[in-house]
């Protein structure tokens, strides 16, 4: 129980938890961020992938840029280009009608500026996650959170019951910590005595989802039938939006490299079908082909793909938003933080928004211990 005093959990390492780590860091309150994944970023990763032939490829394969109007986010975001770890993606976007093969509404200049971290989307989170006072680990899951009463202080279990600390506040970036999809992935209890959090578990509970499946192609050529660079689907079931990753600044132009996104309805009929445990790679075989031939199917002289994968996002662009007046959810008494896009808007700036909020309440009242 030693070196309690000013300590803080993070659970995941997304944008809106590295945010929260990083400014509580800043504060004087020591943190460590609990990472499932191999790396940082959630939504915003990099996919590294190798080809047969030994060739190395990099996919923003989740979120493909953020815009932003909040004062306090652009002052984030001038500081992380001020480091180099952001740019401005200075292309046109449109709408790709599929009964009339033709792009609509390309959009005017300067309207609004899209911004990617450098040189991939990780680059953000991966820095937040290195600065002082942030200890990040990396590959461990937190399988259990209990508020101890009598030593005013939280103890956090991993997955398989090892103790990963104590802490005086927590703060979740990872919605199934509050739901029953956490048991339905890992087959283990909800991480948290729910009854003990009423008012947060009531909002937390059950948040509406709109899965994607990502395919990741690499083109040895140009797609020079297209001539925008990220565009939205018109008239189209399977296919959401696509984006040419390799055109974003930073990026490696060894090949043309393009990110397409599903629509919900088709991940929502694959999951109904296969459940929402890890899918097979006959499952995700069968997506990548379902996928590329409706992009093809556009007419746009798709050629053969050298490299083709798919990726399933189950449950990471929320459908609702549960603080949108608070910017996040707080029990002052236990110091449990919320935080997450789900809290105020399903994208970037709402993540980074509500990191900010959860790090405002620890802070004004850690500061005080």
């Amino acid at each position: 129980m030693a070196n309690v005093a000013a300590k803080v959990a993070v659970i995941g390492s997304g944008i809106s938890g590295a945010v929260c780590a990083s400014t509580l860091a800043k504060n004087g309150i020591s943190v460590t961020i609990f990472e499932s994944g191999r790396g940082p970023g959630g939504r915003m990763s990099q996919r590294r992938e190798m080809t047969e032939d030994g060739r190395e490829l990099h996919f923003d394969h989740g979120v493909p840029y953020f815009s932003a109007k909040n004062p306090d986010v652009l002052r984030l975001i001038c500081e992380w280009q001020s480091k180099g770890l952001v740019a401005e993606w200075k292309e046109k976007f449109a709408t790709f009608d599929c009964d009339s093969k033709q792009f609509l509404d390309i959009e005017q200049e300067g309207l609004e500026k899209k911004y990617v971290g450098v040189p991939g989307m990780n680059s953000i989170c991966k820095s937040l996650c290195q600065e002082p006072g942030v200890q990040s680990r990396f590959g461990v899951g937190v399988g259990r959170l209990e508020w101890l009463d009598n030593e005013d202080s939280w103890s956090l279990m991993g997955l398989n019951g090892e103790s990963l600390g104590y802490f005086k506040g927590v703060v979740t970036s990872d919605k199934s910590t509050f739901s029953q999809r956490f048991t339905n992935v890992t087959g283990k209890p909800v991480p948290i005595d729910m009854e003990k959090f009423p008012e947060i578990s009531l909002k937390m509970t059950e948040i509406p989802v709109n899965p994607c499946f990502a395919l990741m192609l690499a083109f040895e050529e140009p797609l020079t039938e297209i001539p925008i660079r990220g565009f939205s689907f018109k008239s189209s079931k399977v296919l959401h939006r696509a984006f040419c990753d390799s055109s974003k600044p930073g990026r490696s132009h060894n090949s043309e490299r393009w990110v397409l996104h599903s629509t919900a309805e088709y991940a929502q009929d694959v999951i109904a079908q296969t459940g929402l445990q890890k899918p097979s790679s006959a499952t995700l075989t069968k997506v990548a082909e379902e996928l590329f031939q409706e992009f093809q199917s556009t007419k746009l002289s798709i050629p053969q793909a050298f490299f083709k994968k798919a990726h399933r996002w189950g449950s990471a662009f929320p459908a609702i938003s549960v603080a949108e007046n608070e910017k996040c959810l707080w029990d002052a008494k236990k110091r449990l933080a919320v935080c997450g896009d789900f809290c105020v808007s399903p994208n970037v700036e709402g993540a980074i928004i509500s990191g900010l909020a959860a790090a405002a309440k620890c802070s004004e009242v850690l500061c005080r211990l």
